[in-house]
């Protein structure tokens, strides 16, 4: 019997009477755009993270778009962002008209390298670009290293968005993500830890003339009325729907945080003496939106997915070829010492089945098959 990646239906059944209740008062008011419900997301996702304002979107893309449509970054911008991610944090700089400038990672943390990301802004700026935001990723569901890349960023003139599209919640030397940078961003994807059952995103900041902003961008750039237009924004508006899963949601996701570490422990106890478990700096927590091996090499992860693959246990690759090989990145900037720990990961990174709700012994049949 194969084993989910990811259990939704384990969660939903924990929560499906408040769920069905929710669903169903959201049906009987029939405001299904912008209901009350955003706006109590909204309150709770602040309060929880430590953020001023939240402003619920479209998705997590949407989330980067409009941090960077509120700062003003523009053609002729640099916008450094990691190599090894998803494809979102680097699409959304073309999409205002800046250039993606690529960053390497840390070997044990895969986020992203403050050295490399200094070596990047003098190679953009030896390319004409003025460098104007750096976008680190919490990735794996941990958070990057804030205090270094922050200061780099303020040295240089440059503002900071945190993108914790797979970290939302997990903590930083006592603050939440979402409360860092000029402005934050998340993604409600069905497999964040924090996921609706559809599309939705988030972004936060301290400032209030940038939620003011960020308010009017993301409807069509709003003004005073509905049909009245201070500035080019977009449509991306966060369904009430998803609002009112994403407010049950939050309910337990404090308690499904706590149950991920016991997971991702239990892991590691497990797996350490074989192969490059995850590395957690002192004070740092991971939601470990995934839990991320290193094998030796390309040859023992084949083997490591076969088994597993032959063993009902799914593995993920996360992420096969880095943005900078991508065919769309293939003229971007990148740091002038190269991006090669990226290239390792590539190679060697395998992502095992993690969630609130693995059980002991699930996790042992994962931890068989893997090991051989």
């Amino acid at each position: 019997m194969s084993l989910p990646f990811i259990d939704l239906g384990a969660q939903q059944a924990r929560l499906r009477p408040a769920l069905d209740k929710a669903i169903a008062r959201v049906l009987d008011k029939g405001q299904y755009i912008m209901g009350p419900e955003v706006g109590e997301l909204e309150k709770q996702l602040a309060e929880f993270c430590g953020a001023r304002h939240a402003l619920g979107c479209a998705n997590g893309t949407d989330a980067l778009q409009l941090a960077l449509m509120a700062l003003g970054v523009k053609q002729g911008d640099a916008v450094f962002v990691p190599t090894f991610t998803f494809a979102a944090t680097a699409e959304v700089a073309p999409l205002v008209g800046a250039t993606p400038v690529f960053v390497d990672v840390l070997p044990d943390t895969f986020n992203m390298d403050p050295q490399s990301l200094k070596r990047a802004i003098g190679a953009a700026r030896d390319a004409g670009l003025n460098p104007a935001c750096v976008i680190p990723v919490d990735l794996f569901g941990l958070p990057a290293d804030y205090d270094a890349l922050i200061a780099i960023a303020h040295e240089n003139g440059m503002r900071v968005i945190g993108d914790s599209a797979q970290g939302f919640g997990a903590s930083y030397h006592g603050r939440i993500t979402g409360s860092f940078g000029d402005i934050s961003t998340t993604s409600f994807f069905p497999a964040k830890p924090l996921g609706c059952y559809g599309d939705g995103g988030a972004v936060f900041t301290d400032s209030d003339e940038l939620a003011e902003l960020i308010d009017s961008l993301r409807v069509h750039g709003k003004g005073t009325h509905r049909y009245l237009y201070d500035r080019i924004g977009i449509n991306s508006r966060l369904d009430t729907l998803q609002a009112a899963i994403l407010i049950q949601k939050l309910a337990v996701y404090a308690d499904e945080i706590e149950k991920r570490q016991e997971v991702a422990q239990r892991y590691t106890n497990a797996l350490s003496n074989r192969f490059e478990t995850p590395y957690i700096p002192d004070g740092l927590t991971s939601v470990w939106a995934q839990y991320t091996i290193k094998t030796h090499s390309r040859e023992e992860r084949d083997a490591l997915q076969a088994r597993a693959t032959a063993a009902g246990i799914p593995t993920v690759v996360y992420y096969p070829l880095s943005l900078h090989r991508q065919k769309a990145y293939a003229d971007c900037p990148i740091d002038p010492a190269g991006l090669g720990v990226s290239d390792d990961l590539a190679e060697r990174v395998v992502s095992l089945p993690m969630h609130a709700y693995l059980g002991a012994e699930d996790q042992d049949r994962v931890i068989a098959a893997v090991i051989g």
